[in-house]
C-alpha cells in the first residue's frame, strides 16, 4: 500500500483464477463447447456402468431403453435447473447455499458436499490400485500403494490447475474413451447376434420400474447437485442448460447403457474388465486411467471449493491438496471397501439441498441475482427446516420402497421453499 494508492493489495498467493467464493467475472466466462467438454468429462464415468449392469440383468432392450430415458430425463432436468442458476449467479453450489441457508447454515452444505466427494475420491483411488494390480498380476501391497499415491498426485495437480486443467484433460481423453466404449459395445453386440439378438434376450432378474429409475437418477444426482461449480463459467444460462443436458442426459445415459450391454453379453458391466476378458489389457488400462483421471480431478475440485467456502478462504488449492491426502489415506487403509454404502446413504440427503436452492432462487433471488455484499442472516431457519423435512421424506420413501426417493426429496424441498419463501429473511440490518 502506498500514499498514492490506499487500496490494500491482496497477496498474490491467495488470488485464485477459479473464483471459488466470489462470482466468476464476465472476462473469465466460457462458451457452451467448453462447458459441454468439462461436464461430459465429469459424467463419462466407468463406475456408472455398474448401475447399468444391474438394469441389464432385469430388463429387456425396449424396457431398458425406456428406464434409462426416463431416469436420465429426470436427472438432466434437475441438473439443468441448477446449472442455469450457476451461470446466472456465477457462484458455486456451496456459496449459493449461503443465500438459501444463511452464512452459518451453509456450512452444512459444505461439509455434506465436500465430505462426500472426499469419500468418493478415496473409493476411486482404491479402485484404480486394485484394477491395475489385477491387470499386471501384482500381489504386493506396496505395488498397489505406489499406484494409488501416483495417480492421486496427478489428479490433485489437475484439480489445483482448475477449470482449465479439467477442460484440457476432458477434451483429449473423453472422445478417445467414447470411441473405445462404442467399439466394446459393438464387439459385445457381435456376441449376441446384433441388435436383434439383444432384443430377443429376456433377462430373469427382478426390479421394479421405480427402483430402476431411482438407480438411474441416483448415479449422478449427488454429483449433479454440484454442477454450478462448472456452469458458473458459462456466459449465459441457456448455454449452461445445454451443457448440462448433453453431459447428464446423454453422457450419463450412455455409460448406463454401456454397462447394461456388457452385463447382458459378457456378464460384466465394467468395460475395463470386459477389455481384460478380451485380452486387451493395455486398452483396459487406458480406459481406466483416462476415465478416472478426469472424473476424480472434478471430484477433487468439488471438495476444494467446498473447503474454501467452509473456511471462508479465497483460494481452493490448499483444500484440494488436503482433501486429496485424506482420500488417498482412506484408499491406502482399505476403507473404500466399506464407504460406498455409507456414501450412497448420504446421496439421499444431497438432492434436497439442490431442491431448496432452486426453489429459493426462483422465489426470492431471481430478480436480484444473489447480490454480492448482501448482509445475510447466520441461519435461515425456514429453509433449513424445509431441507430436513425433505430429507426425512426421501429417506422414508427409500425405506418403504415408495416412489423415487431422490425425486421426492428434490420436489418436496423445491415446492416448500417456494411456498414458504415469504417467511424467509432476505437480509439482516447492517
Amino acid at each position: 500500500m502506498t500514499a498514492a494508492d490506499p487500496t490494500p493489495q491482496i497477496p498474490e498467493e491467495v488470488v485464485d483464477r477459479d473464483y471459488p467464493v466470489t462470482p466468476v467475472p464476465q472476462h473469465a466466462r466460457k462458451g457452451v463447447f467448453s462447458l459441454m467438454v468439462v461436464l461430459l468429462g465429469f459424467t463419462v464415468f466407468t463406475p456408472t456402468m455398474l448401475a447399468g449392469s444391474s438394469l441389464g440383468e432385469a430388463f429387456g432392450l425396449s424396457d431398458l431403453v425406456l428406464v434409462i430415458a426416463v431416469g436420465s430425463l429426470v436427472l438432466g432436468t434437475y441438473v439443468a435447473f441448477l446449472g442455469w442458476i450457476g451461470a446466472r449467479t456465477g457462484l458455486t453450489t456451496v456459496v449459493m447455499a449461503r443465500y438459501t441457508l444463511g452464512t452459518r447454515g451453509s456450512k452444512l452444505a459444505s461439509i455434506l458436499l465436500g465430505g462426500t466427494q472426499i469419500g468418493w475420491y478415496g473409493v476411486v483411488i482404491g479402485m484404480i490400485g486394485e484394477l491395475t494390480a489385477q491387470a499386471f498380476g501384482w500381489e504386493t501391497y506396496a505395488a498397489k500403494a505406489a499406484v494409488m499415491v501416483g495417480v492421486s498426485a496427478l489428479m490433485c495437480a489437475t484439480a489445483c490447475y482448475g477449470y482449465r486443467g479439467m477442460y484440457w484433460v476432458s477434451l483429449i481423453s473423453t472422445p478417445l474413451i467414447l470411441v473405445l466404449a462404442f467399439w466394446v459395445m459393438f464387439r459385445s453386440l457381435d456376441e449376441v447376434g446384433g441388435w436383434a439378438g439383444l432384443a430377443a434376450i429376456h433377462p430373469d432378474g427382478q426390479m421394479t420400474f421405480a427402483v430402476a429409475i431411482t438407480t438411474v437418477v441416483g448415479t449422478f444426482v449427488s454429483a449433479g447437485t454440484q454442477a454450478p461449480n462448472w456452469t458458473r463459467f458459462g456466459r449465459t444460462g441457456r448455454q449452461a442448460v445445454w451443457a448440462c443436458l448433453i453431459g447428464f442426459l446423454i453422457g450419463n445415459a450412455l455409460m448406463i447403457f454401456f454397462g447394461a450391454i456388457g452385463a447382458i453379453t459378457f456378464g460384466e458391466g465394467d468395460f475395463v474388465l470386459v477389455l481384460y476378458q478380451l485380452g486387451l489389457v493395455g486398452w483396459g488400462l487406458f480406459l481406466l486411467f483416462g476415465n478416472l483421471w478426469k472424473s476424480n480431478a472434478d471430484t477433487a475440485y468439488a471438495f476444494g471449493v467446498a473447503g474454501a467456502e467452509l473456511f471462508e478462504k479465497p483460494s481452493k488449492t490448499r483444500f484440494v491438496i488436503i482433501g486429496s491426502v485424506i482420500g488417498t489415506v482412506l484408499a491406502l487403509v482399505g476403507v473404500q471397501e466399506h464407504l460406498p454404502q455409507y456414501l450412497g446413504l448420504l446421496g439421499t440427503f444431497i438432492p434436497p439441498l439442490g431442491g431448496v436452492i432452486i426453489g429459493d432462487y426462483l422465489a426470492r433471488w431471481r430478480r436480484t441475482q444473489m447480490p454480492v455484499g448482501e448482509i445475510l442472516p447466520k441461519f435461515n431457519v425456514i429453509n433449513l427446516g424445509v431441507y430436513v423435512l425433505a430429507c426425512a421424506l426421501a429417506w422414508g420413501a427409500g425405506q418403504l420402497g415408495i416412489g423415487i426417493p431422490p425425486v421426492i426429496g428434490i420436489l418436496t424441498a423445491l415446492v416448500l421453499s417456494v411456498v414458504l419463501s415469504r417467511l424467509s429473511p432476505r437480509k439482516v440490518a447492517a
